[in-house]
Formats: structure tokens, sequence, C-alpha cells
């Protein structure tokens, strides 16, 4: 059996009087995207910085990439990488000066520390900008140079703590694109992320946390069948079948202009296939059949009470 990539049992941490994380348990499989949301003060930040040993933990086990964050910080701080809130480069520097000065400082960057550099350029895009001063970079160009940066050493596992904020979209969709391929080649992303779009695109696994609290995890899909509002929308040909439907189907609600009607359901194939069948048993047929289901904002919104923000912590 493969081990969790990141287990957190019992996490606790305060601030004097203030208590920031709650008694806050979950794991992360190797290999996935790990999406941690919440509103404003709601813990994302001090949860990143715990387990990247930036912060001490009051209570609770902590083990990340098999080593006890209490007792083995250095083996952790080996196998991680950490994107913060703000992009981490020098401005005095090239993009260029910048990979090197990190491979310079990084004792597990292994091989020709030049290739490393030319790698990352190249991998990153930046290769045409690579010898100008990184205060000229545009904020995605940062972020790329700042994700380069700790990708040297090849971690095992990345802390993205709101990656994206501030970039323009085809930026976004850019550093989405590299979540993506990182994946792809093994890695784990602990992502904090403001973007709930974000979270659906990218998470196979989603958190909720709240006041210090984990309310709710699951893969996106399953967090959205949490709350009500899942129906399936079936489009007609002709009016006589959508009145046919419309009788079979009593708390459903119809669309005369589209010839549509919305079917309330949970999203699951079971339900799915007996509605369709309880068409196919009066002969009824939909030229169009869809599942639509609550987005995450919705589901954010239903068990915080709150919409998401820039976190302070």
């Amino acid at each position: 059996m493969t081990l969790p990539a990141i287990s957190v049992s019992g996490l606790r941490k305060a601030y004097k009087d203030k208590v920031v994380l709650d008694g806050v348990d979950f794991e992360v499989r190797a290999g996935t995207v790990f999406s941690l949301l919440g509103p404003n003060g709601a813990g994302k930040t001090t949860t990143v910085n715990v387990l990247t040993t930036l912060a001490g933990a009051d209570a609770g086990t902590v083990r990340v990439a098999g080593h006890d964050l209490a007792t083995d910080a250095k083996g952790v701080r080996a196998a991680i990488g950490v994107t913060g809130q703000f992009a981490a480069v020098d401005d005095l520097l090239t993009g260029r000066e910048n990979l090197r000065l990190m491979v310079d400082l990084n004792r597990s960057a292994v091989g020709d520390g030049e290739r490393i550099v030319t790698d990352l350029l190249d991998r990153f895009e930046l290769t045409a900008a690579a010898d100008k001063l990184a205060s000229t970079y545009s904020g995605g160009m940062r972020r790329k140079l700042d994700l380069a940066m700790t990708l040297v050493g090849n971690p095992k596992i990345i802390f993205l703590d709101e990656p994206t904020t501030g970039l323009d979209p085809r930026s976004r969709r850019t550093m989405w694109s590299i979540v993506r391929d990182l994946v792809a080649a093994g890695v784990t992303v602990f992502l904090t992320t403001q973007y709930l779009e974000e979270a659906d695109q990218l998470a196979d696994h989603v958190a909720v946390l709240d006041r210090g609290r984990l309310v709710a995890q699951g893969t996106p899909e399953e967090l959205k069948r949490l709350i009500p509002g899942t129906y399936v929308r079936l489009r007609f040909a002709t009016v006589a079948e959508l009145d046919a439907a419309t009788w079979l189907f009593p708390g459903a609600t119809r669309d005369d202009d589209a010839l549509a009607l919305r079917v309330p359901a949970d999203g699951g194939t079971k339900s799915l296939r007996a509605l369709l069948d309880r068409l196919d048993e009066h002969s009824l047929s939909a030229e169009e059949c869809s599942v639509h289901t609550p987005d995450l904002d919705e589901v954010f919104l239903a068990l915080t009470g709150h919409t998401t923000e820039v976190d302070a912590r």
C-alpha cells in the first residue's frame, strides 16, 4: 500500500488566545493535487506554514514525505518545495541568475548546475527572457520563475500558496498547465487558492477549512453533491413529448421555449439510469440529456456562509 504524501492528525495551532487550527485531520495521496479552501482567516496559510516547518504546531501529528515533522524537520525540508503568495524572486538579478543562485544554495540539486538552470528556463518558457532583470518580468513570468526556483532539487511535494493571485486569466491557465505537468511527472501538489474554479480544474481532493476546522472534504464532484440543486435537463423535439415527460416527473420544472424539462436528481448514475428507463418505458426519447450540479462557489457558500478572499493567515 502506498503511504500518503502528507498525513495530518489532530493539528492544533494558536496565536496567544486565538485558535487558528483546531484539530485538523486529512491525508494527501502521493501524485495528486490536494486543494485547501477557506475564507479569510480560516487558517490556510497557517496550515502551509506548519507543514513546511515555518511554524511549529501546538499539538497533533504530521508526517510529510514519510518524515515526522516533530522529529525530522530537516528531512521534511529536503523533500519539499514552497511557492508563497508573493513571488520570491530577486529583482536585481536576471532570471538565469535567480535560478543559478537557487542551485548554489540547494545542496540537494544533483548534477550540473548550468544544465539544471537551462532545463528549467526551457521548461517554463523563460529562455528568451533569461538574461533580463526579473524586475522587467510580467506578473505571470515572475510566478513562473518563482515556481521554477522551487523545482531546483526536484522536490517530491510542492506547496503552492495562492499561486495565481493577481494573474490575468491567460497566465493563470499557463500555471494550471504547469501544475498538471508536475503531477503527471509524479509530484504531489498541495494547493491553497481563493479561486474555486482553480480547485475545480486542478484538485483530485478538496478540503474546506472554516474557523480553523475542516467542515467538508472529498473530490470536487462529491462536494457538489452535498448541497441540493443537482438536476437532469432533458430537451425534447415536440411539445407533446414535453407534456408527456412533465406528467411523468411531477416535481420537474419545464421551459416551454426550449422544450426542456429540469428534473431534480442526486447526480449519481443509478438515479440517472432510473430516469432514462422511465422515459423508455413510456416510449419517450429526449433530444439532449445533461446533468447539472452546483459549482464549488455554491458549495463553499453553503458550507461556510462566507465567500473566499485572500487569506491573512
